[in-house]
C-alpha cells in the first residue's frame, strides 16, 4: 500500500481536479484547498479531548484545508449531555481545543470552532442551569422542561458569553470563529417569523428578528476579526414543507447580512435531508436548495452533500455552486480523501456509504465510528491510523474462511500488512452480508464496503482469493492438499457470519416459538434476499427494529403483495432514530400502502393468519396472511470453527497455531462492527495486546 514517504508511489493528479486544490481567502486567513471538513458530531467533544485532537488532526494530515469541532457550547447553559459537546465555557477548557488546533495546523490545515447556544434544544441536565430562549417554550428534545424568556440583559450577557468564548477561541489557536444560527437552536429561533413573538427590537419585522444574529457577527468580527475568519452557520429552507413566505425570508434576510461574516456555511432546514441516509438522499442533494447564494454574495460559500465524486465536486465549485467542497461523513469515512485525489489514487478512496452509522455515537453519547472506516476514533486511545499499518513480525502465513464485511477487512489489512493471506469463500460471490443486503431497495451504495476492499487486492500478490470453497474440517485440516495449494495456513481465522432466524426466537421471545406451523410459509431476510418471495399478503414480524425490517417491507411491496409489519416497538425501525432516519423510513413505508401495527408482539401463526397481541393490554387479533416473514435475531454460523475447536480441545495434531472467529460468525451485529473486527483482527495479529487494558481511556 502508499507509503507517505515513498514518492515512487505517487502519481499525477488529474488535472480537472486542479480547481479543488487552488486557495481560497476566508477574510484574514486563507485554506490551502477548497476541501472543507464542517462541523460534525463524534460522540467525544469536552469528555474526550485527546481522542477528538488524533481524530481531527488525522484529517488534517489527509488534506483537508479546514478542519472543524463539533458544536462547542459557550456556556453552561447550553449543555447537551448525554450527547457530549465540546466547550469553552471558562480558560481551563483552551488547552484541550489547543491539543486539536495544534494537531491541525502541524498539517498546514486551518482549524475551525462552532460557537454553540442551545436554548429550548437543550435541557441542561448536567450543569442544572436554565435554558433561555426568544419566548418560554417547550424543549424542543421532548424533556419535561422549558425555556425562559431571554429579557434584554439575558441578551447583554448572552453576548457577553459569545465573546469571551471567541476570545477563548483565538488563544486556543483557532483560526475561523463560527455564529452557529441553524439546526434548531436559539438563533435560529430569534431568526424565525413563527418562533419568534417578542414585541420589543428583538422580535417584529425580519430586520428586527436578526439584530441578534447581526450583534454577534458583529461582536465577534470586532472581538477576533483581526486574526480569524468569521463564518455564519444557516440554513437557506428546503423541502419540509415550510410556508414559502418564510423560506423567501430566508433568502431575503441572507441577501441582507451577505457581506457581514468573511464565510458562509450552509445548510437546510430538513435535518433528515441535509444528514439523509443513502437509502433515501443521493450525493449534492443540498444544491438545489441552495445553489443562489454565490449570487448574492461576494463571501465563500460551503455546503455539504455526501460528496464522494471528484467530478461532482469539480463541478459544484466549476458551476458556481460553491467555493469549498463541506463534507462531514466523506470526510469520516476516508480522512485521507483529499490526498488521494490530489494524488490521483482515486481508487483508494473509502467512499462514505450513507448508512449513518456514524451519527449514533452523538445520539448513544459513545465515541464515532463507521463502516468503511474501522480507524475512525481509535486514533489515539489504540494508536491506529487510517491508512498506515505496522509492517508484519512474522513470515506466518493465514487462511481467512468467509468473504463478508469480516473477512474481506482481515485479509485486506493482513495483505497490507505483508502476510501471506488465503480467502476462501464458500460460494461464487464475495461481500457475504453486504452484498445481499446491497440488493435491497436504497441500499446499493452499501456495496462500495466490498468493492473499496477488492480494489485494494488488486494490487496485493500475496492475497489469493478461492471462490465456492465450502470448507470442511478436513478442507481447513488439509488446506494445502485440499486446494493444491503450496503454503500452508499457520493461522486460522474464521468470519462466516451468520443466518436470519425464523423460529421467532428474539428480544421480546426468548425462546423459540412452539405456535408456529410447520407446514406454513415461513420465511427470513435471508430467504428473500435470495429470490424467494411471497405472492399473497404477508405479515412481517420486526423484533430487529433496525432498517432491515423496512427494507424487507419495502421489497415484498415492490411485488404489489399487501404487506403488515408488526412490531413491539412503539415505532417501526425505532433504532433508526439513531441514523436519523426513522421518520423517513415510518414516512416512506406508509406512502407505499404498507400497515403498521405498533407494540405488538407475535404469538402464533398457523398459516392462514398470523395471531399477535398488545404489548400493554394482551389484547389479541388476527391477521390474515399467506407468508410471515422473521426479522427477528440471527444465529451465529460457527459450526466450522466450533468443530475445529473440538478437535484442538481433544488434542488432535492440527497444521496451524492458532484458531480464532471474528464478525458475525462470533456476535451477529452491524456491518461496522463486522469490518471492525476484521480490521481489529489484522491489527494485532503477531501482537500481545494486554487483555485487560486493550485501550487508553482518558
Amino acid at each position: 500500500m502508499f507509503d507517505v514517504d515513498n514518492k515512487r508511489h505517487r502519481t499525477m493528479r488529474d488535472k480537472r481536479y486542479d480547481l479543488l486544490f487552488e486557495p481560497v481567502e476566508i477574510g484574514p486567513v486563507t485554506a490551502k484547498n477548497r476541501f472543507y471538513q464542517v462541523p460534525h458530531c463524534t460522540g467525544l467533544g469536552r469528555l474526550r479531548p485527546h481522542m477528538l485532537a488524533a481524530l481531527r488532526g488525522i484529517k488534517a494530515e489527509g488534506g483537508w484545508g479546514v478542519v472543524c469541532t463539533e458544536y462547542c457550547s459557550i456556556h453552561p447553559t447550553s449543555d447537551d449531555l448525554p450527547h457530549p459537546n465540546a466547550s469553552l465555557w471558562n480558560n481551563d477548557d483552551i488547552k484541550d481545543h489547543a491539543l486539536m488546533t495544534e494537531a491541525v495546523h502541524r498539517h498546514g490545515a486551518l482549524a475551525g470552532v462552532e460557537l454553540w447556544v442551545g436554548g429550548a434544544s437543550t435541557a441542561n441536565l448536567y450543569t442544572r442551569e436554565v435554558s433561555m430562549d426568544v419566548v418560554s417554550m417547550p424543549n424542543l428534545q421532548g424533556h419535561p422542561y422549558q425555556s425562559r424568556t431571554m429579557d434584554k440583559s439575558d441578551i447583554r450577557e448572552l453576548r457577553r458569553w459569545h465573546r469571551n468564548a471567541a476570545l477563548r477561541a483565538k488563544e486556543a489557536g483557532f483560526d475561523v470563529v463560527y455564529v452557529y444560527a441553524t439546526h434548531g437552536y436559539l438563533l435560529s429561533n430569534f431568526l424565525s417569523a413563527c418562533t419568534n413573538t417578542r414585541g420589543d427590537e428583538y422580535g417584529g419585522s425580519m430586520e428586527n428578528r436578526a439584530r441578534l444574529l447581526r450583534e454577534l457577527i458583529e461582536d465577534t468580527k470586532d472581538a477576533v476579526g483581526d486574526r480569524c475568519a468569521v463564518a455564519v452557520r444557516y440554513s437557506v429552507g428546503g423541502d419540509d414543507g415550510e410556508d414559502p413566505s418564510l423560506t423567501n425570508e430566508r433568502r431575503d434576510r441572507l441577501e441582507m447580512l451577505a457581506e457581514l461574516p468573511d464565510l458562509w456555511d450552509i445548510n437546510i432546514n430538513d435535518y433528515n435531508h441535509e444528514m439523509g441516509v443513502s437509502r433515501f438522499v443521493k450525493e449534492g442533494s443540498l444544491e438545489e436548495h441552495m445553489s443562489f447564494v454565490k449570487s448574492v454574495t461576494t463571501k465563500p460559500v460551503v455546503t455539504v452533500g455526501r460528496f464522494t465524486s471528484p467530478d461532482t465536486m469539480a463541478s459544484q465549485v466549476k458551476r458556481g455552486v460553491v467555493d469549498f467542497i463541506g463534507a462531514a461523513r466523506p470526510s469520516i469515512a476516508d480522512p485521507f480523501l483529499p490526498r488521494k485525489i490530489e494524488e490521483g489514487r482515486l481508487d483508494e478512496i473509502r467512499e462514505c456509504i450513507g448508512c449513518n452509522i456514524c451519527y449514533t455515537g452523538d445520539g448513544l453519547g459513545v465515541p464515532i465510528r463507521c463502516t468503511q472506516n474501522p480507524a475512525i476514533g481509535e486514533e489515539w486511545r489504540r494508536g491506529w491510523h487510517p491508512e498506515f499499518i505496522a509492517k508484519k513480525g512474522s513470515e506466518s502465513s493465514v487462511l481467512v474462511v468467509g468473504a463478508g464485511p469480516a473477512g474481506l477487512e482481515a485479509a485486506r489489512a493482513l495483505g497490507q500488512r505483508g502476510y501471506l493471506v488465503t480467502l476462501a469463500e464458500a460460494t461464487r460471490q464475495l461481500g457475504g452480508r453486504v452484498a445481499r443486503e446491497s440488493t435491497l431497495p436504497g441500499l446499493s451504495e452499501w456495496l462500495r464496503v466490498r468493492d473499496y476492499r477488492l480494489q485494494q487486492f488488486d494490487t496485493m500478490p500475496n492475497v489469493e482469493v478461492f471462490l465456492e470453497s465450502d470448507l470442511s474440517v478436513d478442507d481447513v485440516l488439509e488446506w494445502p492438499e485440499h486446494r493444491n495449494h503450496p503454503v500452508e495456513a499457520d493461522h486460522v481465522v474464521i468470519a462466516t457470519g451468520a443466518t436470519w432466524r425464523a423460529d421467532g426466537f428474539g428480544r421480546n421471545h426468548p425462546q423459540p416459538l412452539t405456535t408456529l406451523s410447520q407446514s406454513a410459509t415461513i420465511l427470513t431476510p435471508d430467504d428473500v434476499m435470495a429470490g424467494r418471495l411471497p405472492d399473497g399478503p404477508t405479515v412481517i414480524f420486526d423484533d430487529d427494529s433496525f432498517y432491515m425490517g423496512g427494507v424487507i417491507a419495502e421489497r415484498v411491496r415492490l411485488e404489489n403483495v399487501p404487506v403488515t409489519v408488526v412490531t413491539p416497538e412503539d415505532v417501526v425501525s425505532a433504532w433508526c432514530e439513531y441514523t436519523s432516519e426513522r421518520y423517513q423510513v415510518q414516512k416512506h413505508l406508509l406512502e407505499l400502502g404498507i400497515e403498521i401495527k405498533t407494540t405488538h408482539r407475535l404469538l402464533a401463526y398457523d398459516g392462514r393468519e398470523v395471531t399477535i397481541c398488545c404489548i400493554h393490554t394482551g389484547r389479541q387479533q388476527s391477521i390474515e396472511a399467506d407468508a410471515l416473514i422473521m426479522v427477528t435475531a440471527r444465529s451465529p454460523r460457527d459450526e466450522l470453527y466450533q468443530a475445529l475447536k473440538q478437535r484442538i480441545e481433544s488434542g488432535a495434531q492440527t497444521p496451524f497455531s492458532s484458531l480464532r472467529r471474528i464478525g458475525d460468525c462470533d456476535a451477529p451485529a452491524i456491518i461496522a462492527s463486522a469490518v471492525y473486527a476484521g480490521h481489529r483482527y489484522a491489527r494485532e495479529f503477531d501482537t500481545e495486546p494486554d487483555p485487560d487494558v486493550p485501550l487508553r481511556f482518558e
